[in-house]
């Protein structure tokens, strides 16, 4: 980013002393966040479908006689790399998107990520996800609401954070051919901390969005689609990887 864009992002950051009680933008955010809200409901309605339904979860996994998971059928496989897929490809074909758009691919990607969770239901216990989704949605109000309030411009921090969910990217892609145990640990602490970073992070950076975008309701429209999918990917990894440090599997 350049130093002219910085400073810009420090000028708002400094002189929108009313932003906790601009109308406007809480309108703006609460359109954010009820959409990532309505996203994990939607997702935890397909999860439950896809772990609990036996024609449709044999579609997508192979369990054995007692019900624990032991792979994933092609269609399974094709389900849940399919995101990474659509976000690449929509990062160079949908350059001026429109509202309906946007919105299309907040939700195609919310129906993938959340037919793929089934995989939790399998191999974690009921109890486990509940409570390790209550911490996640605890601490997402946490840093949300910092990357909200903060003064201090995240802009390097997230350019930072953004290196790290390629590593990990890279990471987890080995991992599926090596199986270390040490090494998803260390995956999962340091995804923890990278995706709790970016979630305050993208809080802000929809902050500054909704100020540099003015009156344009079409952008803002996008804005909110973008912002409630970055989000929503930022609490389902986060999930995920505290429900892998410290989930408790099903016997």
């Amino acid at each position: 980013m350049s130093d002219f864009q910085r400073a810009r992002h420090a000028t708002i950051l400094s002189t929108r002393a009313d932003m906790a009680i601009d109308a406007g933008l809480r309108s703006f955010m609460i359109g954010v966040y009820n959409k990532v809200a309505l996203g994990l409901l939607v997702s935890a309605a397909l999860a439950y479908l896809t772990s609990s339904v036996p024609p449709v979860r044999d579609l997508m996994f192979v369990t054995s006689a007692d019900g624990h998971l032991a792979g994933m059928t092609p269609i399974g496989w094709i389900v849940a790399i399919a995101p990474l897929g659509i976000l690449l490809v929509s990062g160079f074909a949908m350059r001026n998107p429109t509202s309906g758009a946007a919105s299309a691919l907040y939700w195609t990607i919310v129906a993938l990520i959340g037919a793929s969770l089934g995989v939790v239901g399998l191999v974690y216990t009921g109890a486990s996800i509940v409570s390790m989704f209550l911490i996640t949605a605890t601490a997402f109000g946490a840093l949300s609401l910092f990357g909200y309030v903060t003064k201090k411009d995240l802009t390097g921090f997230g350019s930072f954070l953004i290196v790290g969910v390629v590593g990990l990217v890279i990471a987890s892609l080995v991992n599926l051919f090596l199986r270390s145990e040490l090494m998803q640990f260390m995956i999962s602490v340091i995804g923890v901390f990278v995706f709790a970073g970016l979630i305050a992070y993208d809080t802000q950076r929809l902050k500054i969005a909704y100020y540099e975008l003015g009156g344009a309701e079409a952008a803002r429209s996008v804005a909110t689609s973008y912002g409630a999918l970055n989000l929503y990917i930022n609490f389902i990894n986060l999930f995920q990887f505290l429900l892998s440090l410290f989930g408790q599997r099903r016997d």
